[in-house]
This record gives structure tokens, sequence and C-alpha cells, in this order.
């Protein structure tokens, strides 16, 4: 019989996110982060530069002898976790989660090893939208060049290298700054989409397409669902200590009998979330249910964040519909986040397949 997965974090854990969290203290103020989704330069490259070369935390996925920690996603969850609680302008889940995953299926050594010091950020040429399993698009290879184009790629404005998938079923190393890249109109900003046009470029084939794509984007849903945690438990945090400040016929909101029972679903809502969240990283880690434990948190956690952050717009009021208040921030990147690596509808019906529930 097989012993149950302990969900708690671990003493290290809890020491990773004080760290992480102290750095976004410092490095993530609401906003500067407000500012940059405003200009034309989103990312924030000092901070990615101090996750990634200050705390070597791009390499957790890759082992040691590749210049990475040797981690598990269990510890990966944690940072995304912190990092969704920021909303931070860094792409961490596209290359230190999902482009990595690819390479480590490819057994690409010499870029994981790039990946790992920092020195350089990857991105799966692959639409935010799909989901696990699900067909994606693929360019042309012709004597040797890849042509083609590729839309609703993240990050891909701040990569150094693109994994490119092509129609033989290889999946291609491709320079950056080898392709066009110009960017999407997208409703979060901290999360940049853009279009990726290959007109004879050069690519290194690095392994086959399908396994490699399709282990990335279990990674990046399972993992996706720690971020969506932290974004949900940020907002509710945040909008219970400001009903408890803000006072209506002198008392504080927050005692008010109706919004307490609003919270009190939410938090448990976000419990559930958490529970859900982890069992993902615990599986992927482990590789025990991953599939079926990916596609219950993502059948889930798309709907707890967009309603947390929603409850964080109304329950702050006028204030929460301002610009400058980072609440319209968490409700962008949670609606967005609600179609990333497949909607919850899709995995609601991936998860009917594995457990063998279809619908009649």
């Amino acid at each position: 019989m097989n012993a149950q997965p302990d969900l708690l974090y671990s003493e290290e854990e809890e020491a990773l996110r004080a760290a992480v969290r102290g750095l976004l203290a410092d490095h993530c103020d609401a906003a500067g982060v407000i500012a940059r989704g405003e200009s034309d330069a989103p990312h924030d490259v000092p901070l990615w530069k101090a996750l990634t070369g200050g705390m070597g935390l791009a390499g957790l996925l890759i082992p040691d002898e590749l210049g990475g920690q040797g981690a598990t996603h269990r510890e990966i969850a944690v940072v995304v976790e912190e990092l969704g609680r920021s909303v931070a302008p860094v792409p961490y889940l596209t290359s230190a989660v999902v482009a990595t995953e690819a390479l480590l299926e490819c057994g690409a050594d010499d870029l994981l090893s790039e990946l790992a010091t920092g020195t350089s950020a990857g991105a799966l040429a692959v639409g935010l939208h799909t989901a696990p399993g699900a067909p994606f698009p693929v360019v042309r290879l012709e004597n040797g060049a890849l042509r083609g184009e590729l839309t609703a790629i993240a990050d891909a404005a701040f990569a150094d290298v693109l994994l490119v998938p092509a129609d033989d079923g290889g999946l291609y190393a491709v320079a950056a700054s080898a392709a066009t890249v110009t960017p999407q109109v997208s409703l979060d900003l901290t999360r940049p989409l853009a279009r990726v046009v290959l007109d004879g470029a050069p690519g290194r084939r690095i392994g086959d397409a399908e396994p490699a794509v399709r282990r990335a984007l279990r990674a990046g849903a399972g993992l996706l669902a720690s971020e969506q945690l932290g974004l949900a438990d940020w907002t509710l945090t945040e909008t219970v200590r400001y009903l408890k400040e803000r006072r209506q016929f002198n008392r504080p909101v927050g005692g008010f009998q109706a919004l307490k029972h609003r919270l009190a679903q939410l938090w448990l809502e976000v419990v559930n979330l958490r529970a859900a969240a982890r069992n993902a990283a615990d599986a992927l880690a482990t590789g025990a249910d991953a599939d079926v434990a990916v596609a219950v948190a993502q059948a889930y956690a798309a709907g707890v964040a967009v309603h947390a952050a929603e409850e964080a717009v109304q329950l702050h009021a006028g204030l929460g519909m301002t610009w400058e208040h980072p609440a319209h921030l968490y409700l962008k990147r949670a609606k967005a986040d609600s179609i990333a690596y497949g909607t919850a509808g899709a995995h609601r019906a991936a998860l009917a397949e594995l457990v063998d529930l279809r619908a009649p």
C-alpha cells in the first residue's frame, strides 16, 4: 500500500519561501510592476538577475553536474507561488520550468547549463493556451532551415533561445536573434505574448518534439496552480486586511456578516486550492499519478484565482477600481492564467479520460 504524500511545507521549503519573499519585497513593489506594464520593457531584468544569478533559482530542476540545484518540483512550486503573490514580471515559469523540462526530456546538456546559471533564458515556442497532450502548431523544415509563424508565445521577447517544434517531428533550438519576435496585445502585461516568425532560420535538432512538449506543458500546468495559489492567497489576505481597516457606520466593514460569509467561502476555496497545487507539485516530483494530479489542480485553480481577484477588486470598492491599486494586476493575471496551459474545461475532460469517467 502506497504511503500518502506529505503535502505540508518542509523546513527547507519554508526557508526558501522566506528568502524569495524577502527578495521580492525589496525588488518587486506594486508601483514598479504597474509602471513596467505601461512601458515598452515589461520584464524586470534586475529582478530576474537577482533570482537567477544571485539566488541560483533558474536551475532548481537542473541536475548538479550541469550547474543546477538538483531540486524537485516541490521547491520550485514554492518559488512560483511567491512570484504569483507579487505578479512578478519575470519569465520564471516559461524558462525555469517549461523550457527547462523540454530540454531535460531532450537531454540538451549544454543549453541546460546556460539556463541553470541564468546566462540564458529559454522559451518553448508553443502557444501559452495549449494544454498538455493537445495538438500544437509546427513550422516547416526546408533544406535545413525553419520557416513559419507561431503565435501567443509567452516571454518570447525576453528569451535567448527558442525551442521550436517542426514538421519533421523534431524540436529545434533556435537563437532568438534569428527570429522576428513581434509583441502581441495581451490582457496580462506582466507576462507578455509575442508572434514568432522564422524565415529561413537555422536551428539545431535537440530531440523529438511530441514527448518534450507534452512533458513541458504538463509541468507548466501543474506549477501554474502554485502561481494561482499565490495570487489567490495574496488577494484574500490583502482584502481581509483592508476590510479590517475600512470603517462604515463607525465600525469595521469586515465585521458585516454578509462580507464575513463571502470571505469565509473564499478562504475555504484557497485552502482547497493549496491542497490541489501542493499535490500536483508533489506528483510531478515523484511521478506518481502526475497526469491526474495536474488535471485536478488545473480543473479547480482557475476559478478560485479569478474569484479571489474579483472579490479583491469589488471589496476594495472605489479604491480597487483605480489604476494605482495593484488589484487590477492580479485580476488580469488570474484571467490570463485561466486559459494558460489549457482551460479548466479542457483539464476536466482530460481528467474524465484518465479516470475512465467519460460523460454519457
